[in-house]
């Protein structure tokens, strides 16, 4: 198959959430450099994401961030192949800035533009070249795992995605932060309550696994967190507190190894369990699947740690599988902040393999 030809290096914008983040691929998917400025110290002091406060710091910082990547990269505008910015699902503040600044070079350069799913990028991002060696093949097996997302996703090609399962109330990433509040842990909770669990005896509190055993593979975490809180009375002791930590995070690693055997049925011809999304870098939750994936004799494909997390390499490269395929979008296209997977049309030719 023919792949259109893309003239230089893809810009990628990420403004969805907290993190405004640029990079620079080249046109076969070799990062030339990227970018993250975390808002970790604007939100921290009221424990969560303030929406105002995110778009106001996107537009502070994503144009200096741009300029920092092409500067490493030794590139100008003129020598890019195209913009693509995350155009949603988000924060819409956010999503507007970040659209918008890519609209903008696109027009001044005369670039195609492309307006990225975010959750296609975390999708996409096991097929970046180097981190599996001779990519990955359509059909593949992705489970989306953050504070906004969890789902068990059927990649079936560019912009064929099918949802086998996703949360009936919490997000997993979001049980992590509200049960580590209730643990009286800093924001953001997941790393946190991870570092706590480290020294806990997971075996000390009996907690529910929600919908393990269950048909299908779709999630429940609120009567887990509800559970935790029912527990935090009987904390006396930060030994207490470790093996809390130590128990939820052990019922989350096993009713998502749970839910990924069943999604995997669900999808015969996998040829590979991907994870992606924020809770992909706790380091129980890879185990757990990985054993799963090696049941069935699959590869788990996790992204490096820092590609876990809302970052614009995942933005460019889904931007560079859109152009190969000769799509583009249109500099009117409005952001959305919700915005469906299985809302995305599929480009009329995809590309085969991996770069």
């Amino acid at each position: 198959m023919q792949r259109a030809l893309i003239r230089g290096p893809v810009l990628g914008l990420e403004a969805s959430c907290d993190e405004t983040a640029t990079a620079l691929l080249a046109p076969d998917g070799t990062i030339l450099a990227e970018a993250v400025r975390s808002q970790l110290a604007e939100h921290t002091p009221y424990g969560g994401v303030v929406p105002e406060i995110a778009a106001r710091a996107h537009l502070a910082h994503l144009p200096a961030l741009a300029d920092q990547v092409m500067r490493e990269a030794g590139i100008g505008p003129a020598d890019l192949g195209g913009i693509a910015a995350t155009a949603g699902p988000g924060l819409i503040g956010g999503l507007i800035v970040g659209a918008t600044f890519g609209k903008g070079m696109a027009i001044a350069h005369n670039l195609p533009f492309v307006a990225v799913n975010h959750l296609e990028g975390h999708a996409l991002t096991a097929r970046l070249p180097g981190l599996v060696e001779g990519g990955v093949d359509f059909p593949y097996l992705l489970l989306l795992l953050s504070g906004g997302h969890c789902q068990c996703v059927a990649v079936e090609g560019l912009g064929r995605y099918r949802r086998l399962g996703s949360t009936l109330d919490d997000a997993v990433g979001e049980a992590f932060d509200k049960s580590a509040k209730l643990m009286g842990l800093p924001w953001p909770g997941g790393p946190a309550l991870e570092k706590l669990a480290a020294s806990g005896d997971p075996t000390r509190f009996h907690l529910p696994r929600p919908m393990l055993g269950r048909p299908g593979c779709d999630f429940s975490f609120s009567g887990l967190k509800t559970a935790v809180a029912q527990s935090i009375p009987k904390l006396a002791t930060d030994q207490d507190r470790a093996d809390l930590a130590a128990a939820f995070q052990r019922v989350v690693a096993a009713v998502l190894a749970d839910r990924a055997r069943n999604a995997l049925g669900m999808l015969p011809g996998a040829t590979a369990m991907v994870v992606a999304g924020g809770v992909a870098a706790n380091q129980s939750v890879r185990a757990a699947l990985a054993a799963e994936a090696s049941r069935a004799g699959l590869p788990l494909i996790a992204p490096p740690i820092r590609l876990c997390t809302d970052n614009a390499v995942m933005i460019a490269w889904a931007g560079i599988e859109r152009l190969r395929a000769g799509w583009t979008d249109p500099l009117d296209h409005a952001p959305r902040p919700r915005w469906p997977l299985a809302e995305l049309a599929a480009p009329s030719a995809e590309p085969e393999r991996a770069a």
